[in-house]
């Protein structure tokens, strides 16, 4: 069966091939100029700029952002694996994305609902956002494993 493209929800554009490899570009450097991704996709430079506004427009590129290390910033982590009394739990995952500590949030399939990456200044931060995760209704249970090192990304 050939592969369905993908469709951009507001333009209903389906993306293609060089919208996928631009994506790409930024996701490792989001930086990037515009000259090099046109270079890399044989656009350009207006072209790509078009497909990134574009892009945008249809919320498949929804922001830009530095992310700095813990160990850098003076922080601590930790990964949060959450299992939710039942699910779909859209209230308590909508609490939980919205705390300033969560860096990211991730709902799986699987004995664990949910995985969430949080970050904090230092350690007893750790544990104060744990506790707030532990007392949300629709928790059932909360394993923590704190960060030692970024091996990636």
């Amino acid at each position: 069966m050939p592969e369905q493209p993908f469709f951009l929800p507001k333009d209903r554009k389906p993306m293609d091939a060089i919208d996928q490899q631009i994506i790409e570009m930024l996701r490792r450097d989001a930086r990037a100029p515009l000259k090099v991704i046109a270079a890399a996709v044989g656009l350009a430079r207006s072209s790509v700029a078009e497909r990134i506004a574009r892009l945008k427009a249809a919320g498949v590129i929804i922001g830009y952002r530095a992310e700095i290390a813990p160990e850098h910033a003076g922080g601590a982590g930790a990964v949060v694996l959450i299992e939710l009394t039942s699910t779909p739990q859209p209230e308590t995952v909508a609490r939980i994305v919205a705390d300033s500590a969560v860096m990211r949030c991730y709902s799986l399939a699987g004995g664990i609902d949910l995985l969430v990456e949080i970050s904090t200044a230092h350690g007893k931060g750790l544990n104060e956002i744990r506790d707030r995760l532990c007392a949300l209704s629709g928790v059932s249970a909360v394993r923590t494993h704190f960060i030692l090192r970024r091996e990636k990304g």
